[in-house]
């Protein structure tokens, strides 16, 4: 019998609280802070930021707080986002059978995964192990989900925008499937310069203007782009939902990360 294969935390007690309470009272502090919201449809995606919970973690929680009225209608999640210790080009999902955090384990969808495959990824535990930016999502989504869903994270680098867009095609928009890209913003700036060079980003992600967007605007543009391209050929409007910096919530102005969050509506149907 082959033995259960379980990714333990890699960023539990530096990226977020590692003590389970600790953990449950931050998190939904944090989305109690970010207020409810009247009924709507569900977004067939979310952009979120990846820092810590303490510095982005307000951000994030303004997109994940929405999804509460659907809870019960979202069973899988397909996430994806950039690298930051690894290399690698294209796009991974990996081997392991569930991911951990101290809330618990969550299982990785194994029907989703063969279907990442079929779309060009590659099977690597390697690029997910040390990495937090897909896995800073699981505790806001173990909160606000509770225990009934499944789990895909794709990391992505080195990706054409067009292959990324395929990719993230596969998934978006399938019933009970909801899709993130992770992504923090501007990089080491101060305060007022990282706000100014923010808001051009916000503008190109809403304006669908993909070929637009670099590295320099967003450490996650690989699944960023793809998904700004292909919500531009859906016409699927993306939505700014919050744009803060790490000087806004926890750090020093001097030197911030920017954060935002953004939701991808379906599309509106003109009822006459």
């Amino acid at each position: 019998m082959t033995a259960r294969r379980v990714r333990p935390p890699a960023v539990a007690g530096t990226f977020y609280p590692a003590w389970p309470s600790e953990l449950v009272r931050h998190i939904d502090a944090l989305l109690a802070a970010a207020g409810t919201f009247p009924d709507g449809p569900l977004p067939r995606a979310l952009v979120v930021p990846h820092a810590g919970t303490v510095y982005s973690g307000p951000v994030a929680a303004t997109a994940y707080a929405r999804l509460r009225p659907h809870a019960a209608s979202i069973a899988r999640v397909v996430a994806f986002g950039p690298v930051h210790r690894v290399a690698m080009r294209g796009a991974a999902v990996p081997a392991a059978d569930a991911w951990a955090t101290p809330l618990g384990e969550v299982p990785i969808d194994a029907g989703l995964r063969t279907r990442a495959v079929a779309r060009g990824a590659a099977v690597d535990d390697r690029p997910h192990a040390p990495e937090h930016a897909l896995e800073v999502q699981l505790p806001f989504l173990q909160r606000v989900l509770g225990a009934g869903f499944t789990f895909l994270p794709v990391a992505v680098s080195e990706l054409s925008a067009g292959a990324a867009s395929d990719l993230i095609d596969e998934f978006l928009g399938e019933a009970g499937t909801l899709v993130l890209v992770s992504t923090d913003l501007s990089h080491y700036h101060d305060l007022a310069t990282a706000r100014r060079l923010d808001r051009r980003t916000a503008d190109k992600i809403v304006a669908c203007e993909s070929e637009k967007l670099s590295g320099d605007d967003a450490c996650g543009f690989y699944p960023l782009r793809g998904l700004m391209e292909l919500a531009g050929r859906k016409k699927l409007p993306i939505e700014l939902l919050d744009l803060r910096t790490s000087g806004d919530t926890a750090g020093d102005p001097e030197s911030v990360v920017g954060y935002g969050a953004f939701d991808v509506r379906p599309r509106l149907t003109n009822p006459f």
